[in-house]
């Protein structure tokens, strides 16, 4: 195992320029360019709080900075595991020329995205400083913990993903499907009160996102450190989900280049 990781460090170089190769090509031409990953998480999120915040008699302005935080971190996984999935396939030709090991190049998808996301946390910081400055203060140094957990949990998911997908082609088509009923399972646009008032207290208490979720949400929104549950939870998925990438990654590494 630590020669692989020593790979991965030795080629860092190489999946760091691809990554920001496709950071460049994102918005290449585009008029707002960067902006953009700030202004459409925006006009998604005023849209949706007018819509839920009638349905749920919630005040807009405060239940927007609820959905904006949920709306951009399941972008992130949304991205990262659909673009994930089909990294190997896309990187064929490097795989097929250079024996760099393959979780490079779902590192390099999840690196773009966690830029993406960087960039539209500016939106929500901006919001919650402007509606809800009470809540500032030393609990929001918390928030930042988000960043290296979200990558550490959605990279070996990602790289799992790869591994299957590159032997059934299927797999990423059939994602975006299992992917969207999976957040209306997970409390990103709805209130965790709502699944618990409903007696599904287990799609809170044991949902990964749910506590990922709580990093961001209790420091910016309320004001409050999170708890040690929520760093527990987190933790415990990226162990569980980088071993089943270790194990997965054992068996089919060497046959990914049949595959492609």
């Amino acid at each position: 195992m630590t020669p692989y990781v020593l790979g991965i460090y030795e080629s860092r170089y190489f999946w760091t320029h691809l990554a920001f190769s496709d950071l460049r090509s994102k918005w290449r031409r585009s008029f707002l360019g960067v902006a953009w990953s700030v202004v459409q998480p925006l006009g998604m999120t005023v849209l949706l709080a007018i819509v839920f915040g009638r349905i749920f008699h919630q005040n807009i302005i405060e239940f927007a900075p609820y959905i904006l935080s949920g709306m951009i971190t399941w972008d992130f996984f949304m991205a990262t595991l659909i673009g994930g999935s089909l990294s190997f396939v896309q990187a064929d030709a490097y795989i097929k020329q250079y024996r760099h090991p393959l979780a490079i190049y779902t590192l390099r998808t999840t690196l773009t995205n966690l830029m993406v996301w960087m960039m539209a946390s500016l939106s929500l910081i901006g919001w919650v400083l402007i509606v809800k400055p009470q809540s500032f203060g030393w609990s929001w140094l918390a928030a930042i913990l988000v960043f290296p957990f979200a990558a550490l949990m959605a990279w070996p998911l990602a790289t799992c993903l790869a591994y299957v997908a590159a032997r059934f082609r299927d797999l990423p088509h059939a994602l975006g499907l299992i992917l969207q009923a999976m957040y209306f399972v997970s409390p990103i646009y709805f209130e965790a009160k709502l699944f618990r008032d409903g007696g599904l207290d287990a799609l809170v208490d044991y949902n990964p996102i749910y506590h990922l979720l709580e990093i961001v949400r209790a420091p910016l929104l309320r004001g409050e450190w999170p708890t040690a549950a929520n760093f527990a939870i987190c933790g415990i998925a990226v162990v569980v989900f980088s071993a089943l990438a270790i194990l997965i990654g054992r068996s089919t590494e060497r046959k990914v280049i049949f595959y492609l």
